[in-house]
């Protein structure tokens, strides 16, 4: 039997990047990084607001250690489904202990959401190929519940992370629960 895969979302997820910006989530660490992408956009920003000289600031990302184990040791294999990217194995893996991974490469440009389906949600059922899959990001719907239900023939579970809080001991037992569930 093909072993699930677990496609990770970062933002919301492993990073709770809506919670208060001046309180850290407890069990987790500030990390300052800065990756291409993020300095890219970064300076196309400052050179809009007209201050091309001033140095980008790195992106502050919260990531709790504990993460990177209780996801390796899920009955999943792992799969990056974030805007990361091949970034993530060279930015946020390494801070949580995590080998590399593969990673789901987004189209560009971006397709404009349809009948308030996330952008990612195609992408991902034609990614997995059938695969039975589950999927962590804080911006799954039940939109995404019934256009995955429709258009993917293996097990999905959609699981939606809140952005205030990031992963819990809860959404890692129902993953556990899902995953076991399959074999």
């Amino acid at each position: 039997m093909v072993r699930p895969a677990l496609l990770v979302d970062v933002d919301g997820p492993l990073n709770p990047d809506a919670a208060k910006p001046y309180r850290r989530p407890e069990g987790y660490r500030t990390h300052r990084l800065m990756t291409p992408r993020w300095e890219a956009a970064e300076r196309r920003r400052l050179a809009w607001w007209g201050t091309p000289h001033k140095a980008p600031k790195p992106l502050r990302v919260w990531l709790n250690p504990e993460h990177g184990p209780a996801l390796a040791a899920l009955l999943f294999d792992l799969v990056w489904a974030t805007t990361w990217e091949e970034e993530a194995n060279s930015f946020i893996g390494p801070l949580l202990g995590l080998p590399e991974l593969p990673y789901i490469a987004w189209s560009e440009p971006r397709p404009e959401p349809v009948g308030g389906v996330f952008w990612k949600t195609p992408e991902i059922v034609a990614w997995a190929k059938g695969r039975p899959f589950a999927w962590v990001d804080d911006d799954i719907t039940d939109a995404d519940r019934a256009w995955v239900a429709a258009h993917h023939p293996g097990p999905a579970l959609l699981h939606h992370v809140d952005p205030k809080v990031g992963l819990t001991a809860g959404d890692f037992a129902q993953l556990a629960a899902w995953a076991g569930s399959l074999a």
